[in-house]
């Protein structure tokens, strides 16, 4: 998760064979934002339910196969390329990128230590 700015807010670890919307649920917990910029691998009920609820705003295209339409931004989807310059600066660092830690945590105290060098920049 990012702030508007492209900065890293938090983030959760998951494994690779998994679904993206796996480790969506604790960044969406305590959350406090106005929307949720993302693509369309998070069109799911529960997670359009809850950034509703939270009084958030849903910023995700939609799925073909989806029934109940819902109205889409697509002018302010085109910010989440923010999003996506903040993972190629964060791959950039060759550690990040070919995943060389052995724990997860180590990998996970890479990431924060990556993040905190490309906002200093």
């Amino acid at each position: 998760m990012t702030d508007a700015l492209g900065n890293l807010v938090r983030f959760t670890l998951i494994p690779g064979q998994h679904y993206d919307t796996v480790g969506v649920a604790p960044l969406l917990e305590p959350a406090d934002f106005e929307g949720l910029l993302a693509d369309k691998a998070f069109d799911v009920h529960w997670i359009v339910d809850t950034i509703r609820a939270q009084g958030a705003r849903v910023v995700i295209p939609q799925r073909r196969n989806r029934l109940d339409r819902r109205p889409f931004d697509g002018a302010l989807f085109k910010a989440r390329h923010l999003i996506e310059n903040f993972f190629c600066k964060l791959k950039e660092f060759k550690r990040i990128a070919m995943r060389s830690d052995k724990t997860d945590r180590s990998f996970a105290a890479m990431i924060y230590l990556t993040a905190a060098i490309i906002n200093s920049r």
